[in-house]
C-alpha cells in the first residue's frame, strides 16, 4: 500500500467539461473516476515521493500491483521491475486482439525543487517527466475498465502496460517486448505529460511526433606535449574544437535539411593545465531526427565526418554512437481513435494539434510492432506557470490524472468496437 503518512487532503476538483458525450459507457466512466479520483491522485503523489531509476522501480511495480490485485486483477510481474496486467475477455473468447495502455514508471536522476508536501523523498531523484502522472492515468483507467469487465460491458480485453525504464536509452519498451508484452495485443495507446497544454486539453498529431535520439561520443587521442610546441603533437583541444563545430555543420549538408537532423553537444573534458596539450579528451552530444529514414543513415555520415575532420590533425578518434530511440509515429487511425476519445470524455474543444518535437520517447518500439497512438496529456493550470519537463520544479495539475484515465479508458473501449 502507498505510504500517505505526510499526504494533505486532496480535494482535487472535478474537471471542467463542457457538453462531454452523453454515451451510456461516458457516463460510466466519468462515474466510475469521480469516484476513483482522490484515491489515484494520493497514489500520484506517493509515487512522486518515491521515485525510482529506471530499472530499480521494485516499490513502484509493487504499489501498481497490489492495487490491481485489490481489484480482483491479476497483474504479471516482468522480470525485474515492470508488469502487465489483462482485463476483460481472451483473445479466445473475444475473438479479437486486445488494446493496450502503456505507462512508464521510471523518474529521473534530478533533484526535486517542486516544494510541495510530497516532494521526492529520494535524494537526487524525481518525477520530473509526469511519469508519476501517466502511471495513475493507467491505473485508474485499468480499475475503471475492470468496473465494466465485471459488469460485462468490455466486449474486447485491455492490457495494461508498466513498463520500466523510458529514460534508460533504448529503452524499458523494448524489455517489454521481448518478455512477451505484447503478445496478444492489437493496438497501444498511450500519454505523455505536456506542461505547454491545458489541463482538460490534449495534443495529438498524426504521423511522427516525437523525433529520434541517440547517445554520441568521440574520444580523441595523441601524443600529448607543451603548449610551446603544437606543431609537434597533435594539438588535442584544438582538434576537439573542429569535431565540436564542423561535424553538426557537416551533417546539415550530408543529410536532407528537412528531416531535422540536430546534433548538441553536452560535455567535454580534456586536459587540467594551461600549459599542456593534453594526450585524450572527450566530447559527449545528443544525436536527432525528425525523420526515421535519415535516422537510419546518420550513424554512417557521423562516423566519416568525425573521421574527415580529424584525419589532417594527426589525432585518434574513436567514435561510439549509442543508438537510441526512433520517432514516435502516430497511426492514423488510432490517432482518429484518440481525437474522437479526447471529444467524447474531455469536450468538443479538448484536442490541439501538437508539434513534433526533438525529444525521444521509447514508446516509439511499440508502434514498430503494432499500430497505436500517444496523445500530450495538457498539465498546466490555466492561466498558470507554464513549466518544462525534465525540470526539478515541475508541477502539474492534478486533475491530469483523471482527464488521462479518462482519455485511455474511452480510447480502449473504442478500439474494441473497430
Amino acid at each position: 500500500m502507498p505510504d500517505t503518512s505526510t499526504s494533505v487532503p486532496t480535494l482535487v476538483p472535478a474537471l471542467d467539461v463542457p457538453a462531454r458525450s452523453t454515451d451510456s459507457q461516458v457516463v460510466r466512466l466519468v462515474t466510475l473516476l469521480d469516484a476513483l479520483r482522490d484515491e489515484l491522485v494520493e497514489i500520484r503523489r506517493d509515487l512522486h515521493a518515491h521515485p525510482e531509476l529506471g530499472r530499480t522501480e521494485e516499490r513502484t511495480t509493487r504499489v501498481v500491483a497490489e492495487r490491481l490485485r485489490r481489484a480482483g486483477l491479476s497483474p504479471h510481474l516482468l522480470p525485474g521491475s515492470g508488469l502487465v496486467c489483462d482485463i476483460g475477455p481472451s483473445p479466445a473468447v473475444s475473438g479479437r486482439r486486445r488494446i493496450a495502455l502503456r505507462a512508464d514508471l521510471d523518474g529521473l536522476p534530478v533533484a526535486d525543487a517542486c516544494g510541495l508536501p510530497w516532494a521526492s523523498r529520494n535524494r537526487g531523484v524525481a518525477h520530473a517527466c509526469g511519469h508519476d502522472v501517466h502511471t495513475a492515468a493507467v491505473l485508474g483507467a485499468g480499475l475503471a475498465l475492470a468496473e465494466l469487465a465485471a459488469s460485462g460491458e468490455l466486449a474486447t480485453g485491455v492490457r495494461l502496460v508498466f513498463q520500466p525504464a523510458e529514460e534508460v536509452q533504448p529503452g524499458g519498451a523494448i524489455d517489454v517486448i521481448n518478455a512477451g508484452g505484447l503478445d496478444g495485443v492489437a493496438q497501444i495507446f498511450g500519454i505523455h505529460c505536456d506542461p505547454k497544454v491545458d489541463v482538460g486539453q490534449v495534443g495529438t498529431r498524426i504521423g511522427p511526433i516525437t523525433s529520434a535520439s541517440d547517445e554520441v561520443q568521440v574520444v580523441l587521442t595523441g601524443s600529448g606535449g607543451h603548449t610551446s610546441r603544437p606543431h609537434l603533437t597533435g594539438d588535442l583541444v584544438f582538434g576537439l574544437g573542429q569535431v565540436i563545430t564542423q561535424v553538426p555543420a557537416i551533417l546539415g549538408r550530408r543529410l536532407d535539411p528537412r528531416s531535422g537532423v540536430n546534433l548538441t553537444w553536452g560535455a567535454v573534458q580534456a586536459g587540467s593545465a594551461h600549459n599542456a596539450i593534453p594526450a585524450s579528451g572527450t566530447v559527449r552530444g545528443t544525436l536527432r531526427c525528425l525523420d526515421v529514414r535519415a535516422w537510419e543513415k546518420a550513424s554512417d555520415v557521423f562516423h566519416q565526418a568525425v573521421e574527415q575532420v580529424v584525419a589532417p590533425l594527426g589525432l585518434e578518434a574513436e567514435v561510439r554512437h549509442h543508438r537510441g530511440v526512433p520517432p514516435v509515429e502516430n497511426e492514423e487511425r488510432s490517432t482518429g481513435i484518440l481525437e474522437a476519445a479526447a471529444r467524447d470524455v474531455l469536450g468538443p474543444d479538448a484536442v490541439l494539434l501538437t508539434e513534433q518535437s526533438l525529444g525521444g520517447e521509447d514508446f516509439a518500439w511499440y508502434l514498430t510492432k503494432v499500430p497505436g497512438a500517444m496523445a500530450r496529456l495538457g498539465t498546466r493550470t490555466p492561466g498558470g506557470r507554464t513549466y518544462d519537463i525534465h525540470q526539478g520544479d515541475l508541477r502539474v495539475d492534478e486533475r491530469a490524472v483523471e482527464s488521462g484515465a479518462l482519455l485511455l479508458a474511452r480510447a480502449a473501449l473504442l478500439a474494441g468496437r473497430h
